[in-house]
């Protein structure tokens, strides 16, 4: 028996990529597992129908707006009233814009602020208190290399994901000798389809096909020439977890192809 298959599991922005990801991952350890996240009704039924073939764990959706801090407090009532407290929050939902700080739009400041930071601010607030009379918590925050390192034309980007590591250490601090852990995960690279289409847009600019652009644009961040894989997250989310991890609070984890060891 999986030492997780009697806790409960929220991923943020859990339909796609990154979360669903550490959604499967949780599953297959026969967690009950709580998605949040995007999809029409179908797309959202064929995902929990997914999970449910890999799992004896139970699987449940809660489809709150976020960057709403009204959604996030009914959405995390609601859970606590129809599946229980929660035992792992993973937060992981987040939004990207680039542009220049001084065309940068006002809204997509608030937006990427909100989802990115608040939004994180906002579910540990609700699901701190019963892992801390549990006396057993684990709190990860899917962060960023742009949270250790800058980049231009991400301002919002980069301010939300500083601000998610700062957020972590103090929940760390307020929760340490109480059994729960708050950890952040700084990926570097992931072929998201953001990412994708930026490397298709550089191999255009500089007439190169698009295995040559990839390989440009790895090297300029990640001595490792590979991008950080969906699973790779995962599996480190479930580290975190696990008994070997827990002295480990108020960390910020690089998982970023050496970009942050220049």
């Amino acid at each position: 028996m999986s030492k997780l298959e009697s806790k409960k599991v929220l991923v943020t922005g859990s339909t796609s990529g990154i979360g669903l990801a550490i959604a499967k991952t949780f599953a297959k350890q026969n967690s009950t597992v709580i998605l949040n996240g995007l999809g029409t009704i179908a797309e959202i039924k064929t995902i929990m129908d997914d999970l449910s073939r890999q799992t004896s764990g139970k699987i449940f959706h809660y489809g709150a707006d976020l960057t709403d801090p009204l959604a996030i407090e009914e959405m995390m009532k609601k859970i606590q009233e129809e599946v229980g407290d929660i035992d792992i929050l993973i937060n992981n939902a987040g939004v990207q814009h680039v542009e220049a700080i001084e065309t940068f739009p006002v809204k997509k400041w608030d937006q990427i602020i909100a989802l990115n930071l608040s939004a994180y601010f906002h579910t540990i607030r609700h699901a701190v208190g019963p892992m801390k009379e549990k006396g057993w918590g684990r709190i990860i925050n899917i962060a960023s290399t742009h949270g250790l390192v800058a980049s231009p034309y991400k301002s919002a980007y980069v301010a939300a994901k500083h601000g998610v590591i700062g957020l972590t250490k103090v929940v760390a601090l307020e929760t340490g000798g109480q059994g729960v852990t708050c950890n952040a995960i700084c990926p570097g690279w992931v072929l998201t389809p953001l990412v994708e289409a930026q490397i298709k847009e550089k191999a255009k600019k500089n007439n190169q096909n698009y295995e040559e652009a990839t390989h440009e644009f790895l090297a300029e961040k990640h001595p490792s020439l590979a991008f950080v894989e969906p699973l790779h997250i995962a599996e480190m989310c479930l580290f975190l977890c696990s008994e070997a991890a827990s002295q480990m609070t108020g960390s910020a984890v690089a998982m970023d192809g050496g970009w942050t060891a220049r």
